[in-house]
């Protein structure tokens, strides 16, 4: 056996350049690059060994480490898990602030790996520089907060622990079924350790897709269940993307005459236009969805993980006969609502049941509800993408809330526009292969529910976790997975306010991002939470202090973030008409840098409602009227949720 002498960091990276992935045939690296903040926790480690021999890593720098991370993962999402970038930061508040995205990415099931700098494993300098110390414990650094968000963890207090550290790292980042964040971590003197490492440790190694199958027994039971059932409906989750499965998605709806509807991740795997996609479901969903759902005999859940906003809260399926059926590699969401499992990957899982419905000659009893669902959608979505404020008895989407002070948002805004109305005039506008991103807020609803996706895989929703500061860091990683598309990223200018440093890494690589951000002075959506649960306008509008009341009660905040963004170097436009916002949408396709178009929108201009309820913790004892009614209504429709 022969050996190589190198230090920790500098195993590590030739570790990872010899990693790939093998997905029908074709053959790549699994890792692209590596994220980059340096500091003193691992600028002399893994800084040295990059410096030295990166090998065909691409190392870029981050601006936070945060948005790096999160860029890491909507790279690692836009490429269905087929291609990763690493993050490293040095030890501290720089490893603490990936925590967030660790978070995310997990929450998701997107895979991450993760290398933070760490404290000393001698601990003969301790307490060093940002180094936390507990007296009940001294091996707890600040790294150990990564536990509970990660789906492996190791800190390398050794170079020979790092090799069985990586290959359970590399089986976690390869497991569609249950992957996420990894965290590695690295005490910097262990960095620049050297150890003999034998040549076997660098071999190149090849991470294949093998398409599990479903059992006969589970294909049976699946059968089954079909055979009485009359009206079933597909819910298509992220796994039907992760697992390419689109086009036995489209046969097997298609050939049994069952409809499908979307979650947020599962959204664009088919074009909106497809005369059996009936679009969002729950919470975020729309009336077409939420109201086939209702009378559903069957769910047949693809690659879901059956979220409390895809079932409103286990309240959308109303049909007394309902039962549920799952396809799904992890057999931990394969069990979700007591559901009969099919443990399998999405595409082989739905070739196989095809072939065994097709033999008892199945299909549903839809005749016309589908098509009338659809067009009963396309009416309201043609009324909300033409809403005006200007127009005599304008009611806002969102009405009874703060309808007094919108002549007031107006004012200072400068602006009427309408949050749906501007959706409907971007998602004209924009190339029909243009990738939209967005996380959290009421943006993400509004695009459940309204975005028509006319090419398949251009809508990238993080709504897992719904973390702020997603928005803009994806989409510089939707752009680095997909260059040669326009990418999209909405915003609220509550999230832009907590993360958009990752604008000026798309400058320096030359990665164009197109950046909407919606202006209504506020966390709207929690405004609309707060207020339609009984309480009054609370710490969600961005009012200055009044110095009378001590109170958040003065007026509306103006911000101009056009301006912000245009010191760090992108073309910005501020858009307070149709016409122009037209005009902006326009110019931007022209521009070779990333731009930001400013769209001041009304509040309580965005959707709201379409038949789903949300389980939400209500004040069970107020003074308040308004919030013992919204309790009441809580219990009340809790009762009709399923018990699981």
């Amino acid at each position: 056996m022969s050996f190589l002498k190198l230090t920790t960091s500098q195993a590590l990276i030739k570790f990872l350049n010899q990693q790939y992935i093998e997905v029908e045939g074709k053959e790549q690296k699994l890792f692209k690059g590596i994220f980059t903040i340096f500091g003193h926790g691992n600028v002399l480690g893994l800084g040295q060994a990059l410096e030295e021999d990166s090998g065909d890593l691409e190392v870029y720098q981050g601006r936070s480490e945060q948005g790096m991370a999160h860029a890491a993962t909507a790279f690692a999402k836009q490429n269905h898990h087929k291609q990763l970038i690493a993050c490293t930061s040095s030890v501290g508040p720089g490893s603490a602030n990936m925590i967030t995205a660790a978070a995310t990415a997990t929450a998701n099931n997107i895979p991450l790996l993760l290398l933070p700098g760490d404290t000393f494993a001698t601990r003969q300098p301790d307490p060093v520089l940002q180094q936390i110390e507990q007296t009940y414990d001294a091996s707890i650094t600040t790294n150990d907060a990564f536990r509970p968000v990660s789906k492996y963890w190791d800190r390398i207090t050794r170079p020979e622990q790092l090799m069985s550290a990586m290959i359970n790292a590399m089986r976690v980042l390869t497991n569609q079924a249950d992957t996420g964040a990894v965290t590695i971590a690295l005490p910097q003197d262990v960095q620049g350790e050297a150890y003999d490492y034998p040549e076997s440790f660098f071999k190149k190694r090849v991470y294949r897709s093998n398409r599990q199958k479903p059992t006969d027994q589970a294909l049976a039971e699946a059968v089954e269940l079909f055979n009485n059932k009359t009206k079933p409906l597909i819910v298509c989750g992220g796994g039907v993307r992760y697992s390419e499965a689109a086009g036995a998605l489209r046969e097997f709806a298609e050939k049994f005459n069952i409809p499908f509807a979307e979650t947020q991740a599962g959204k664009s795997a088919i074009e909106s236009t497809h005369p059996l996609n009936l679009g969002g479901l729950g919470v975020t969903g729309n009336a077409a969805a939420n109201k086939i759902a209702k009378e559903a005999d069957l769910v047949l859940g693809i690659g879901t993980r059956f979220t409390d906003f895809t079932t409103a809260s286990k309240h959308l399926f109303q049909s007394a006969d309902v039962d549920f059926l799952t396809i799904n590699l992890s057999e931990f969401h394969a069990g979700k609502l007591d559901a009969t499992p099919l443990v399998a990957d999405a595409k082989a899982g739905l070739e196989v049941l095809t072939q065994k419905l097709a033999e008892i000659d199945y299909k549903s009893s839809y005749e016309t509800e589908i098509e009338a669902a659809k067009n009963e959608w396309q009416e309201e979505l043609s009324r909300l993408y033409e809403t005006d404020y200007e127009t005599e008895g304008y009611q806002p989407e969102v009405s009874g809330h703060l309808d007094e002070v919108l002549p007031e948002y107006e004012k200072t805004l400068g602006s009427s526009l309408t949050q749906t109305a501007v959706i409907g005039k971007i998602n004209e506008v924009v190339d029909e292969d243009a990738i939209v991103i967005g996380a959290s807020g009421s943006l993400p609803g509004d695009l459940q529910r309204m975005w028509v996706s006319r090419q398949p895989n251009t809508y990238h929703m993080e709504y897992g976790y719904s973390c702020m500061g997603y928005e803009i860091s994806g989409a510089l990683g939707v752009k680095m997975a997909a260059p040669e598309q326009e990418v999209y990223s909405f915003v609220g200018d509550g999230s832009y306010m907590m993360l958009h440093s990752e604008l000026v890494t798309s400058l320096q690589e030359n990665k164009k991002i197109n950046v909407l951000l919606f202006d209504n002075a506020g966390f709207g959506c929690i405004n609309n939470l707060q207020m339609g649960n009984g309480m009054g306008s609370f710490g969600t509008e961005f009012r200055k202090r009044d110095n009378e009341t001590n109170q958040l009660t003065g007026s509306i905040m103006r911000i101009d973030f056009a301006q912000s963004a245009a010191g760090y170097g992108v073309k910005t436009y501020t858009v307070k008409t149709m016409e122009e916002l037209h005009e902006a949408l326009e110019d931007a396709k022209k521009q070779t840098v990333s731009t930001l178009i400013d769209i001041k929108v009304l509040p309580k201009t965005m959707t709201d409602g379409y038949g789903a309820w949300w389980h939400v913790g209500v004040a069970e004892v107020s003074q308040n009227e308004s919030v013992q009614a919204s309790f009441q209504e809580k219990e009340k429709q809790l009762q009709k949720a399923r018990k699981y």
